[in-house]
């Protein structure tokens, strides 16, 4: 009964998503051009990635809020390590500079989740703080300023971000890649089956001996390098990246991506198939919004009402009970 309960939902997500695009099709005068699909797809996929990331901390019952920060910041760093106008005492070539990078993200992400597994402490409340934390400690080490641009030997990174095969952005192809390491990886090794049961019950995991307080730590460290990831495309693609985006609303769509998309905030649910349903529901709700030039504040009460919707209607189809709101560990 549950998983006919699943494919259900999953089936509405999918009608409704080709209804609204045939709507948009039809009604909006240049959403169905090569240009503005070309602008969809990229977006959608930078969306998509992001909340791959989450995804896999959701179904550990989980949530992330320093996504954003960690996508931001990361790659404003590694883009200002390798620019000899910004900081050269400290140029890298921008590879190495990628990899200093991902050792930051990495780091606060340990920390992020060290106070989750080991302090017990609520995640939604460590990752909102740590928000601060990342964009704080980023911009006095190393960020002087909100935009930073690439370096010229970042041509690679401007290719994965702007460039086509077969006349396909390269966004799309590194979306539907890491969609698929990620969903090899819940489904096919250890690792997933432990995120998995840890979403379902916290306490059942830990009796049958799976290393809770690891695994936790684990994931908020691969929820942060697939954000990290998403930020490199997103420098790649207009190669530069403005920090100001920490105090934006994109945490939301992220998050409307999840939720809308079918995995459960209970905790066990779900997987890449939903998080690509819910991307392109969502990526087509809001490039439509933005071509009807619809108000940034209407678009964001917009977002806030289906959130809360999905919110509610997860909450009717996965309930919680004690034991689902307990977690143990190792």
């Amino acid at each position: 009964m549950t998983f006919l309960k699943l494919r259900n939902q999953e089936l509405i997500i999918l009608v409704v998503t080709v209804t609204i695009f045939i709507l948009f099709s039809v009604f909006l005068n240049n959403f169905f051009t090569t240009g503005n699909l070309l602008t969809l797809m990229r977006s959608v996929s930078i969306l998509g990635i992001l909340s791959i990331g989450m995804a896999v901390v959701v179904i550990s019952k989980g949530i992330d809020l320093s996504l954003i920060a960690t996508l931001a910041v990361g790659t404003a760093a590694a883009s200002v390590l390798s620019s000899p106008d910004v900081m050269p005492a400290f140029q890298f070539p921008f590879i190495y500079a990628v990899i200093l990078g991902l050792i930051f993200v990495v780091f606060f992400c340990c920390v992020t989740g060290v106070l989750v597994a080991y302090w017990d402490m609520a995640s939604v409340f460590v990752t909102l703080a740590m928000a601060g934390v990342i964009y704080g400690s980023g911009r006095t080490l190393f960020i002087r300023d909100e935009l930073n641009y690439l370096p010229k030997d970042a041509v690679w990174l401007e290719f994965l971000g702007r460039g086509q095969f077969i006349g396909i952005p390269m966004p799309i192809f590194c979306f539907l890649g890491v969609a698929l390491l990620v969903h090899l990886l819940m489904t096919k090794s250890t690792f997933g089956k432990f995120v998995y049961s840890i979403g379902d019950s916290g306490l059942a995991a830990r009796t049958a001996g799976v290393p809770v307080r690891p695994i936790l730590v684990m994931i908020f460290v691969l929820a942060g390098i697939i954000a990290y990831f998403a930020g490199l495309l997103t420098a790649g693609a207009i190669s530069s990246i403005n920090t100001r985006m920490v105090a934006g609303s994109m945490i939301y769509d992220v998050l409307l991506v999840v939720v809308v998309g079918g995995i459960g905030l209970s905790g066990g649910k779900g997987g890449m198939h939903n998080v690509i349903l819910g991307t392109l529901l969502i990526g087509t709700l809001l490039n439509g919004m933005v071509i009807m030039d619809i108000s940034f504040i209407v678009q964001n009460l917009i977002k806030g009402i289906i959130l809360l919707l999905a919110i509610m209607t997860d909450t009717l189809l996965n309930p919680r009970d004690e034991q689902t709101t307990q977690q143990g560990d190792i």
